[in-house]
Formats: structure tokens, sequence, C-alpha cells
């Protein structure tokens, strides 16, 4: 990854030069020498990473210049830090303002001393490439190229885990013994084999979905945290309420056992237990399921060991899912590679042919191997390239050493690696920081790397794609390549949240600490684990010798102390991020003192979650100038120092905080680099008036604070994305000529009169999503919203005319939420060919609502259906027994008389007897 850090250094010189200016003032000329030098180093670094791996000395080299490129930059970011806080610090007398300059003049002297070093060490190591052999190399890879064969392989993305070959009668058996048999199921296999894929199939499966009356699927992993899988699993199963969770959160191990137990007793339920690694694991979960008491609910369990899946009951119905065969495997890798797309020439597709029998007669069967092979090929054009990747696995197995099985298969992932565009990665090693089968929050991730600088805006011939967008398109094409999977995608099909395989994962972990990209401190193990079974032959776990620079902390329990002893010394860390899935506490806030002191470089800090008794944000918070991402979300901090202000390259701010009220200097204004901010609900009682003209690069403005701004500064806002806004003088601006939103993809607002929704509506003409709160007492027409709107929330509308011929002729909507009062005629209407892009409906709180018409032919692409507290609805509408699509309905709080009509053998159950998942809740009065 040489590459990728030696680039990262090189664009950062150049911002420190424009942006620091005033700072380096006197080493301008030394800075930009080093830049140029690193630059012609730059075409040599993409042939010595590929060849690291072969050569001993060559990856020394190449772990020489990657710390060479990072004491570059630490040495400019650290003088610029000394004289930065050293003028800010202000002048007492003239005789001090002469001593400081003395001082200045004596470390301008020492940091040109130390760059001539860095260069000579520069001008040593390029004058050995000759000695290696090393080559330049000019090829190069942009997120802009191959668009079309993008395109065709993004629809496909996000089905990782559905592509099933030679596997669909597995599916039936195991669907089968769920639904007819008695006992415990097991699916038992080596990792990577499918073992997830299969159970999620079954899982989803109609007859299963029609035979059970609720559904828990746990992740449990190697790190088991027993009390959070039966909590997560009975709030699946039960889908409690806020108050409800909470009262579940403070039961006792034993009492919440036994409420798990009795709960499968009386309903018929379907566990998942997903990647059980021990048979001291399923000790500790089993007293939580009366697996051999009923009949009724059942467990499938997976795992990698066949005498933990015997363990539970040695005659249970045992499954070892097969390993392909040679056509069922090129099957899958024609699938993932898109041959049949990319090569029409029957020709040239019987030469792909032979080449991909070839290659994934290595991959062993094994479907996790041929999926991320898949998605290596799909980025190669010609057969040349095929025949590369064939000679690169031959050469890399030539090497190896052991079981040739497990060999084919982590050489295949690990060439993964390797082959990847030299931008993709530290955003792929950057994904080692999550804790295993964590299920990542891409927005925050992606914001990171932004902060990091693994990322930078590229103009694409019409306007310049923000960092962010760049970001996203890195992350899509690690999907592509088939590295990261998609658990959840957004209402415009960005990734939500995504997650990566336990053995990529190892990959990841392992080549992250060989590059000594990170470290991963585990309270609970002190190291994160690396799958010793698995043989990663291209892949030294040894750390590279160097300086740290990004360390994630995953909790247990409290936290004592906010650094581990072994890494108070390491001053140059970049990246700190805290990871907990319960409740995490610290003594007091006045013990971030010393990370703000020892770690002033720090880029990215992410405090999420963490929680105290309250208080200030201590002051040398200040002392962090080079911050980018400060995350204070979920703790329970309610006042920042006025000292935040000094943070002049933050990017990212995020103060939703436990606390609905924080107290925040008037200081936001100073942060101009701002790009996402989250403020509390109150930013505190003072009466100073803030000014958010200066922060002309914000893309997310979430909560804006009524009570210290004026509603006109939004004006200048140009470049804003998301904006939620609760003041009602909002909709005023809009009477203002030529005020428009261009950028404006996501609004939440309250509305006080029916004019402003309309002047809101088109002054915003490229919504994504909308939010209205309050009442409207006509609906604007449907030509007046954004012909892109994607997702519409209508809370407290109070409409008394049926909003649906206006909603229908929406042509992308696809989420519609109608909650509480929204409608308050008896009838709604959904006409043929309405709502044609409509995946999700849900009809929340209309108590008025007696009537549901749903004419043949209109949401005919519905999946998801919800209907809650609408107890004047009798029934359900005729029409939905149309709607072939509609894969779920979840009916909550309605009349006893409502669920039995909807229940098997129930009047009204033609209607959606076609639909897999039916779920009640709290339809019992």
């Amino acid at each position: 990854m040489a590459e990728s850090a030696v680039s990262t250094v090189v664009q950062r010189l150049g911002d420190l030069l424009i942006q620091e200016a005033v700072f380096l003032d006197g080493v301008n000329e030394e800075v930009y020498g080093m830049q140029v030098e690193l630059q012609r180093m730059q075409s040599f670094l993409r042939d010595a990473d590929r060849r690291q791996d072969e050569e001993e000395s060559v990856k020394n080299w190449v772990s020489e210049i990657r710390e060479t490129a990072y004491d570059a930059e630490d040495i400019i970011e650290e003088f610029a830090l000394k004289v930065a806080l050293r003028r800010r610090s202000g002048m007492v007398n003239v005789m001090k303002r002469y001593a400081t300059l003395a001082k200045e003049t004596i470390e301008l002297h020492n940091v040109g001393n130390e760059i001539q070093i860095i260069k000579n060490r520069i001008s040593s190591l390029t004058n050995s490439l000759q000695t290696y052999g090393i080559i330049q190399r000019n090829d190069d890879w942009s997120p802009g190229l191959g668009r079309q064969q993008q395109q065709l392989r993004r629809s496909y993305s996000h089905i990782v885990e559905e592509d099933i070959v030679g596997l669909e009668e597995d599916v039936k058996v195991l669907a089968e013994q769920l639904v007819n048999s008695n006992g415990i199921v097991s699916i038992c296999g080596m990792g990577g084999i499918g073992k997830t894929t299969l159970a999620k199939k079954v899982y989803h499966n109609s007859m299963v979905r029609h035979h059970f009356d609720a559904f828990a699927w746990a992740y449990v992993s190697q790190q088991c945290q027993v009390r959070e899988v039966w909590e997560g699993i009975l709030f699946k199963l039960t889908n409690p309420s806020k108050e409800q969770r909470e009262e579940i959160a403070n039961l006792r191990d034993e009492e919440l056992v036994k409420r798990l137990y009795q709960v499968q007793l009386e309903k018929k339920c379907l566990v998942i237990l997903d990647d059980i690694w021990t048979i001291p694991t399923w000790n500790n979960l089993c007293p939580a399921f009366p697996y051999w008491k009923t009949a009724g609910s059942k467990i499938l369990l997976t795992t990698r060991k066949m005498d933990v899946a015997l363990h539970p009951d040695p005659t249970c119905f045992l499954h070892v899912p097969p390993q392909l065969n040679d056509d069922e495997s090129w099957e899958l890798l024609k699938k993932k590679a898109c041959v049949d797309n990319n090569y029409p020439d029957l020709r040239i597709r019987a030469e792909i042919e032979r080449l991909g029998r070839e290659m994934v007669g290595k991959c062993t069967g094994l479907p996790l191997a041929i999926i991320v092979l898949g998605g290596l090929l799909a980025t190669k054009k010609t057969t040349f390239e095929w025949d590369v990747v064939r000679k690169n696995i031959i050469s890399h197995l030539r090497r190896g050493k052991g079981d040739e099985q497990l060999l084919g298969v982590a050489e295949v992932l690990a060439l993964s690696y390797h082959e990847l565009p030299y931008q993709l990665k530290p955003c792929f090693l950057h994904l080692a920081h999550f804790p295993e089968d964590c299920e990542i929050q891409t927005k925050k991730m992606l914001r990171m790397w932004v902060a990091e600088g693994f990322v930078s805006s590229v103009y694409n011939g019409v306007e310049e794609e923000t960092m962010e967008d760049v970001a996203q398109r890195y992350l899509g094409e690690l999907v592509e390549r088939c590295m990261v999977q998609v658990v959840e995608r957004g209402t415009t099909g960005r990734i939500r949240t995504c997650r990566m395989h336990d053995l990529m994962r190892d990959l990841c972990v392992s080549k992250a600490k060989q590059e000594n990209f990170l470290e991963v401190f585990n309270q609970s193990v002190a190291s994160d684990h690396l799958a010793d079974s698995f043989p990663w032959s291209m892949v030294r776990e040894a750390r590279s010798i160097g300086r740290l620079r990004r360390l994630a902390v995953v909790l247990e329990g409290d936290l004592h102390k906010f650094i581990p002893s072994g890494y108070k010394r390491n001053s140059h860390l970049r990246s700190l991020l805290y990871f907990h899935e319960k409740a995490c506490h610290v003594e007091n806030w006045g013990s971030l003192k010393s990370v703000f002191k020892n770690f002033k470089l720090l880029r990215v800090l992410d405090l999420e979650g963490i929680q105290s008794h309250g208080g200030k944000l201590p002051k040398e918070i200040g002392k962090l100038i080079h911050l980018r991402f400060l995350s204070l979300r979920d703790t329970d901090i309610d006042e920042l120092p006025s000292t935040i202000g000094n943070l002049r390259y933050l990017q990212t701010l995020d103060l939703l905080t436990w606390n609905s009220t924080v107290q925040i200097p008037n200081v936001v204004w100073r942060l101009y680099r701002l790009r996402h901010l989250y403020l509390p609900e109150s930013c505190g009682e003072d009466s100073y008036k803030w000014q958010l003209l200066n922060l002309v690069n914000l893309q997310t403005l979430v909560n804006f604070p009524a009570e210290k701004c004026e509603i006109t500064d939004l004006v200048r806002l140009n470049h804003l994305k998301k904006l939620v806004i609760d003041d009602p003088k909002f909709g005023a601006i809009f009477r203002t000529p030529r005020v428009r939103f261009y950028r404006l993809q996501s609004l939440s607002f309250v509305s006080n009169e029916d004019s402003t929704v309309v002047q809101v509506i088109q002054g915003c003409p490229n919504l994504y999503k909308l939010h209205i709160e309050g009442q409207i007492e006509k609906l604007p027409e449907c030509q007046q919203f954004s012909a892109n709107l994607a997702k519409l929330n209508l809370l407290g509308s109070k409409l008394t005319e049926d909003p649906m011929p206006t909603l229908e002729k929406l042509p992308n909507l696809r989420i519609l939420r109608l909650q509480m009062d929204s409608f308050l005629g008896n009838k709604m209407v959904c006409l043929d060919k309405g709502f044609p892009q409509l995946k999700s409906l849900f009809l929340y709180d209309l108590p008025n609502l007696e009537e549901w018409e749903v004419v043949e032919g209109a949401m005919a692409n519905l999946f998801h259906l919800e209907i809650s507290n609408c107890t004047s609805l009798k029934t359900v509408p005729e029409g939905l027994r149309f709607i072939t699509s509609l894969r779920e309905m979840e009916i909550r709080s309605m009349l006893k008389a409502f669920r039995t009509r909807l229940e098997n053998g129930g009047e009204d159950y033609y209607k959606v007897q076609h639909v897999p998942s039916i779920a009640f809740r709290y339809c019992d009065y």
C-alpha cells in the first residue's frame, strides 16, 4: 500500500502549502522539493507493491518508503501545529514577541534540517530501485472508467449472498425439515461454503414464513455476548415498544431467559443462530431455548465445527452443504464476472471460458472464493487480462505451503486485495477498524475516509463531484469486487449499511497489520483475533515496524482509561475510534485531557455512545487543530468549550447527544470548513446570535438553531444537501424571488400555513426525501413536487381530501408514510397504474379511515405494507391479492377482529395468502 500512502502524503503536502502558507513561511521551498521527490517515486511504487510478497527485500523497501512518507507528513504538521498554537496564544509585550520570533527562527532551521534528511532518505531509496529491479508503471485506474460496465454490475451488487447455484434442493430440504420435523436443524461447513447464504434463503422461504409466527436472526460469532444475543432475539420475536425495551434491558439474566423461553412456548418461533464457534458458547445460550419441549418453535444453527453442530442434539438433522462441482462453479463465476454481457463474441467467450474454468478450479468449489474472483474478473476487459490473473493465481499457489484447498481460497481472496487500484486500498484496510459481524453505517464511515484524506473531489466534465460522492463510488467498487457485502440500501439506492464476510475480514485485519495501517485493541482478548486455521500465505501477520497511526478500541465494559497502557507514546496517532455494543461509562470527561495533549495530530475522533455524568468537554480539545471528524453522538456531554472554535479543519461535527440541550459557545462560525453539522435540539440559553454565513461548505445541517440564527442565513448555504429545521419561519424565505436550494436532496420541516408548503416544495426542485410535519389543508399538485422524490413522510397534516390521487402520480416514489392524523377522511382509493415504483407503504394512526380501495394494477411493485392503529378500518383491500410483489405485511395495534379475518381460515385470508411474511403485533383488543 506504499503507493497509496505516498499519494496521500503528496496530496496532503500540497494542501499544507496552500492552506498553511502563513505557518510554513520560510520552508515552503523545502516542502515543495520533498513533494516533488515523492511524486517522482509514485510511478515505481505500483510495481513494488505488487512484488513485495515475492521478495523480502522489496517488502522491506516498500515499508521504508511508506514510513518515510509518513515521517515527512509528521514533520510538516507538527511544525504547523507549533506555530499555530503559539500565535493563537497572543502576545503580552514586545519582549515576548521578539522571544517568540527567535524561537520560530530556530524551529525553522530545525525543520529545514529534518526536511533535508527526509529528502536524502528518499534519494537513497530511489537510487536502490535498480538494485531490486523495480520498474516504472503508468497504468492507472479512475472511478470514472468503465462506467457502463460498472452500471451493468451495479444492478447485482446488492445481492452478493443471493447468488445461489446448485443449492435449490438444499433450501427445499431444510425448509421441509423445519416445518414438518421436531428438534434442531444444523448447517455445518467450512468458512465461505455458503452456510449463511443458505440459511437466509431458508429464513425467507415462503413455506417457512407461512408456518411460523415470529422470526429472529442472531449473528453469534467468536466474540459472543450472551446477554446481547438473548435481548436481540427477544426484541425481534416480540417487537416491543421503547418503554418495553427499557424494561427488558433492566431484567436480570434469569428473568430475561425466562421471558424469552416463554415466548417460544406460546408462539411458533424460528430462531437462526448464525456462526456458533464453540460448545461453551452454545452451553451459555441454550437455557433460553426450549428446543426439546415444543414442536412449534425451532432453532436453525450454522457452524464451522461438526462437534458444535451435533452437541445440542446428536440426533438433530445435520446438513453439510456440498462444494460446487466444476459446472456449478463456472456458472457462478460467469454470473459474477458478467461474461455473457461483457463478451458477446463467441470465439472470445470460448477462450474466456477456458481460462475461467482453470481459475475456478483453484477455488475448490467454495462459493465465497468464486464470488470474489468473479468480482475481480468483472473489472478485466480482455482475454489477456484474464490470463494475467490466471498466471498470478498459479504463481502464488506455487509459493504457498499447506493444504492446497485452503491455499487456493486464501490466494484468491488475497489476490483481490493486490489487484485493487491504489486509491481503494486504504478504504478497504479502513474496514479492519470495525468488529466482527458489525453492521457498518456507511455514511459515517465515508466521512471518515474523507477526513483521513483517502479521497479527493473529482471534476466529471460538468461540475466538481463532492468528496463524499467519490467515497460512495469507492465503496461501490469494493462491493462490485465482492469484497464488501451490502446489508441495506437507502431510498435512492445508496448503500446504507454493509458488512464483511469473516474470511475477507480476516484478510483485511491481517493486511492492515502488515501494512502498519492500524491496530485493534480488544478489551477482552487484548488483540484482534486472526483465523489461525486459514493460511494467509501472502499475508504475513507480523506488523511492520513503524509509528502507529490508527487505533480502534473495542470495549466490553466500562472505560477506565481512554488510551490503553501500551499505546500512550504513539503521539503520531491520526485516528482514534471506540466500539461498544452495550452501555459504556467513563468516570469523568476530564480524563480526555491526556488524549488531547498527547495526540495533537488526530484527524478522526469518534466517542459515540460513551457516557459519564454529564459535564463539559475539556478545553484542551482546542489543541487538535488538524481534527476533521468529531462525533459526540449519544454521549452525555452538555457543554462545549470556546476552544472548539480552534478546529478550523473540522469537516464533521456530530453533537446529537443524549441531552436535548448542549451549551455551545458562539464560535461555530469560525469552523468554515464544516461539511456536516448535527446540532442538539437546543444550543443553550445565552443571548448571542450566531452567524452561519461563513459555513459555505456545509452540506448537512440537522436541527437548525432557530433561537440562535437568522433564518435568512440559510440562503447563503448553497451546498446544502440535507436540512432538518423546525422553525415555522422557514417557509417565509421562499417569498423572496429567486430563492432556490438546487442541491438540497433531503428536507424535514414544520408547516404552519398551507401556502408555505407549495412555496417550499417549488423552492427545492431536486428533493429525494421530504418530511413535512404540521397541518396542510391541501396537498400541492403532483407536478409541483420534485420529479426525483423517492421518500415522503406526512405527519399531522390533517388532510380532508384523499391524498392518493395526487401522490400516486409521483413517478419515483418508493416509500410513503402517512402518520398521525395526516389524513382525516374515511376513504382512500389507489387507482390502476398508480404508484408505479412504490416499495413500502406505512399507514399509522389514521383513526377515521374506514375504507381503503386498491384497484387491480395499482402499486404493482409494493414489497412491504404496515398498518398500525387505524382502528376504524375493518379489512384490507380486495386489490391486495393482485399485488404479487408483496412479500411482507405487519399489522399492529389493530382490533382482534381485523387480525382474525386475515389469519389462515379467516374470511379475508385469500387476499393475503400469497404474502410469505405476515406479522401481527398487539392485535388482541
